[in-house]
């Protein structure tokens, strides 16, 4: 199809009521889809006002200046990609690491699934487990703490 042929073709479809088509011919293909139908918001809704009470109660606030602690730990290893996280090399067996466990550098500490590939997620440093932050088979995002631990 010839340029000239793609823009008449674009300007028949800009006046249907169609709002999506697609044209095949041989190896080429063009999908054309109108946006401008789907954005249109509906006209607002009549807004009814709620009785109002004759006298307000009092409320109280308190501001606290105190800073609570951190729920997640200082040091942590964490996901280095998406996918599903396990804890143990096949369903029923023995975990990788345990809470209280100390590993060693380069230690396999679990598996994460991605695109139907296993991959060992090692310790990057000497460290104790001190908790597991994610739940075997839990999915993860790149970055996402798997196990807060304390540095050896």
């Amino acid at each position: 199809m010839k340029k000239e042929d793609i823009k008449e073709l674009m300007q028949i479809f800009d006046s249907m009521t169609m709002n999506k088509i697609r044209i095949k011919e041989g190896d080429f293909e063009i999908e054309l889809e109108k946006f401008a139908d789907c954005c249109e918001l509906p006209a607002p809704a009549p807004v009814v006002q709620a009785p109002t009470p004759a006298a307000p109660t009092p409320v109280n606030v308190v501001l606290s200046t105190e800073s609570k602690p951190s729920q997640s730990p200082k040091d942590s290893i964490k996901s280095p990609m998406v996918g599903t996280f396990y804890m143990a090399p096949s369903p029923g067996a023995a975990p990788f690491v345990k809470v209280g466990q100390r590993v060693r550098k380069g230690d396999v500490i679990g598996i994460i699934e991605a695109m139907k590939i296993m991959n060992e997620i090692e310790a990057e440093f000497d460290c104790q487990i001190t908790e597991a932050l994610v739940a075997d088979g839990q999915p993860v995002e790149f970055g996402l703490p798997l196990f807060g631990v304390e540095k050896i």
